[in-house]
């Protein structure tokens, strides 16, 4: 007779946890999949060929050109200590000290992957032709530069503006200009203004995630808003500075929205809504952070009552009116801007073969920023619960807007920084027990991207 023992059911938290892992697993393993099919496709495309216009800017279409050597070790100095001790760390020190180590650390581990590409590495995408400080030379009265700045944005136009100057609003120039007319100029001081925007936004996040749902949850973000693999291009992109700036906007209306229209509360939402209109005049591409806006506010809802909402809202939408207003005195009107950007855009010469291309950049664009995202953010989305699960998701959002607006193709590892750095909240969701493992793959995505993949930014 067969004595064949049966295994006990595991207990229902063990089951659990089990189905966690699973789950976070499968997405990360999907999501991993998805950017190597990517790859794929855009490298057959390429060889039949085709032209994606991607040339120096091979994030998702191969082929990879590594430059390894001992400054290598930088980055993994840091990795390795966040990792050991970042969790810990997090947990203990007291709050103020915990948002400034973060944002110390953000910025450490940005400047340490720049460099181990070279000691110049930081300054050197700045430097480009076609970035702002290209162009700061060409400003001299601002009131001049405001009404005729969108003369000099098609292709062909005289005095045409820089490539990355001539696809914004003036606000971006205007932040390197003032940057050198306070004794500042050079491309080193304009990646130094990046890396700080970058830095900055993930202690507004870090904030805003503590009076959206509660501290533990930004003490357990904290060390993965450290080791962020969009790292690569926060110190070398002027879209960290981006960032930054509406981070920072939608934090101030997070803040407003739990005190409601107290004289604190109602400056708090007048300079959110102030940041968040200054970021609308630094890039076009922020219109769609309105949702994460919103969603800061919405989240206090039962604290505030839809009158409260509608106040909190209407304050911000002041402030927004207010630099648009400035930005129209000067002669720059915004939804004019826009319109000749588009333009621009579609006259360019990379569009018509780009455009050939559109369903290989809707899922590129989301290759190149899940690669930015990294696999812990991934993994934590798979157990997205609560309020803060509404951050997310408006971040997404925001992407899917500006996916499908057919003016995105390409380099979105770079240009989504400000939507990425919103999906830091779902890594709260991981266990604690396994925050280790996924911080340390974060960082070998990062160390490797950095490493292997040659981009101009």
């Amino acid at each position: 007779m067969s004595s064949t023992a049966t295994a006990p059911p595991a207990p229902p938290d063990r089951q659990a946890a089990r189905r966690g892992r699973t789950a976070r697993g499968l997405l990360a393993g999907a999501v991993a999949a998805g950017v190597a099919a990517v790859w794929l496709a855009g490298w057959l495309i390429t060889r039949d060929g085709g032209d994606l216009h991607l040339a120096g800017g091979y994030l998702v279409v191969g082929p990879f050109d590594a430059v390894l050597s001992a400054r290598v070790l930088l980055p993994i100095a840091v990795a390795v200590a966040v990792v050991l001790w970042g969790p810990a760390l997090a947990r203990r020190l007291r709050w103020g000290t915990l948002l400034g180590a973060s944002t110390a650390g953000a910025a450490t581990w940005g400047v340490a992957l720049a460099l181990s590409s070279g000691w110049g590495a930081l300054a050197e995408p700045m430097a480009s032709e076609h970035e702002y400080v290209a162009d700061v030379g060409k400003v001299a009265d601002l009131g001049t530069f405001l009404s005729t700045f969108t003369d000099a944005v098609p292709v062909g136009s005289d005095g045409q503006w820089a490539t990355h100057v001539a696809g914004h609003p003036p606000g971006a120039l205007l932040a390197f200009v003032l940057l050198d007319r306070v004794g500042l100029g050079g491309p080193g001081w304009a990646a130094a203004l990046c890396i700080a925007g970058g830095a900055l936004a993930v202690t507004a996040v870090l904030v805003a995630v503590r009076v959206i749902a509660h501290e533990a949850a930004a003490r357990a973000v904290a060390p993965f808003a450290v080791l962020l693999p969009a790292a690569v291009w926060m110190v070398t992109s002027a879209d960290a500075l981006f960032a930054g700036v509406t981070a920072w906007g939608v934090t101030l209306l997070a803040l407003a929205a739990v005190r409601g229209l107290t004289p604190v509360g109602s400056v708090q939402a007048l300079g959110g809504g102030l940041l968040l209109g200054l970021g609308l005049h630094l890039s076009f591409g922020l219109a769609p952070a309105g949702l994460l806006a919103l969603t800061a506010v919405l989240l206090q809802r039962s604290r505030l009552g839809w009158a409260g909402v509608v106040r909190v809202l209407a304050v911000a939408a002041a402030g927004v009116l207010v630099v648009f207003a400035l930005f129209a005195l000067g002669g720059y009107w915004w939804f004019e801007g826009i319109a000749v950007v588009a333009e621009r855009v579609r006259a360019g010469a990379a569009y018509p073969d780009r455009a050939d291309q559109r369903l290989w950049f809707l899922v590129g664009n989301v290759a190149a920023a899940a690669v930015a995202t990294g696999p812990a953010i991934v993994a934590g989305m798979a157990g997205m619960r609560g309020r803060l699960r509404w951050l997310v998701l408006a971040s997404l959002g925001g992407v899917a807007v500006s996916n499908l607006s057919g003016l995105v193709l390409g380099e979105t590892e770079r240009i989504w920084l400000p939507f990425v750095v919103w999906l830091l909240p779902a890594t709260a969701w991981l266990p604690a027990r396994s925050h280790g493992f996924w911080l340390g793959l974060s960082a070998l995505l990062a160390i490797v991207v950095e490493v292997s993949v040659r981009t101009p930014w």
